[in-house]
């Protein structure tokens, strides 16, 4: 414990300094640093979909780096300081954990996220069920937290295979759109609808859609680099290329890449 004490220390301290004496450091605000720990935020996402726990590492260290940034920001303007912000995680997880530090029972991991919604609610009187999602977060996240919320007060499926019914009502009803209307507008909200009913159905499953797409995204990188590589390994123009052959190649790709 004192080793880890020591390190955080250690860098509250160079913090103090950066903030006295580098000029770019002496610079930022709260306002500044907000896209630059989004930035930060994704490079780690990035490092821990890549299984890479050297990059998880490093990415984690800056994001600390970051809070203790804001929070002696905080501090100069004398709002709060890096202790409050502790003390205050550690109050809210003591107070959300009943069945830890209280005399709540509990048996499931799902009975847990429900207790943990219940709780937020009674701390915030005013914020309605969905109200404490940010709104900017990314879409497919912000729809998973939605779900996530309205299922804590009983709103969701009994059944996790009835959510198929759903996503092929939706399905039917943006082809039957796209085929009877020339309305973007009304094509865009039925695609949209198409989406959130899938990301429901892989928050049902227990599988994250942002990680299964990118897991996706990786795969057609890699199947249309090695398309792209051999062809200009074999003098071919790509652009010149037919679908069929295009699609022969791809073909050798799936063969070829890791599983």
């Amino acid at each position: 414990m004192d080793k880890k004490l020591k390190a955080f220390e250690r860098l509250l301290i160079i913090m103090d300094e950066l903030r006295e004496q580098c000029p770019w450091d002496k610079k930022q605000t709260i306002k500044s640093l907000r896209k630059l720990t989004i930035e930060e935020t994704y490079e780690l996402a990035d490092a821990i979909t890549n299984n890479n726990y050297d990059e998880i590492k490093e990415e984690l260290g800056d994001l600390i780096m970051h809070i203790v940034f804001y929070a002696k920001i905080g501090s100069e303007k004398q709002k709060f300081d890096i202790a409050d912000v502790i003390n205050n995680v550690c109050e809210k997880l003591i107070r959300r954990h009943p069945h830890i530090y209280g005399d709540t029972k509990v048996e499931t991991a799902e009975d847990v996220k429900k207790n943990w919604e219940k709780i937020k609610l009674n701390e915030n009187k005013n914020k309605t069920v969905l109200g404490g999602v940010p709104r900017s977060l990314p879409a497919i996240i912000k729809a998973i937290r939605l779900q996530e919320k309205a299922r804590g007060v009983g709103f969701d499926w009994e059944k996790k295979e009835q959510v198929w019914e759903k996503v092929n009502e939706e399905l039917n009803e943006l082809i039957a759109e796209t085929k009877e209307q020339n309305n973007d507008k009304k094509i865009e909200q039925e695609f949209g609808d198409l989406l959130f009913s899938v990301i429901n159905a892989a928050r049902l499953y227990n599988i994250d859609p942002e990680n299964a797409l990118e897991l996706t995204n990786k795969k057609f990188i890699y199947r249309f680099n090695y398309l792209e590589n051999k062809t200009i390994k074999n003098g071919i123009d790509l652009h010149k290329m037919s679908l069929n052959d295009m699609e022969k190649i791809w073909q050798e790709a799936k063969k070829h890449e890791k599983k």
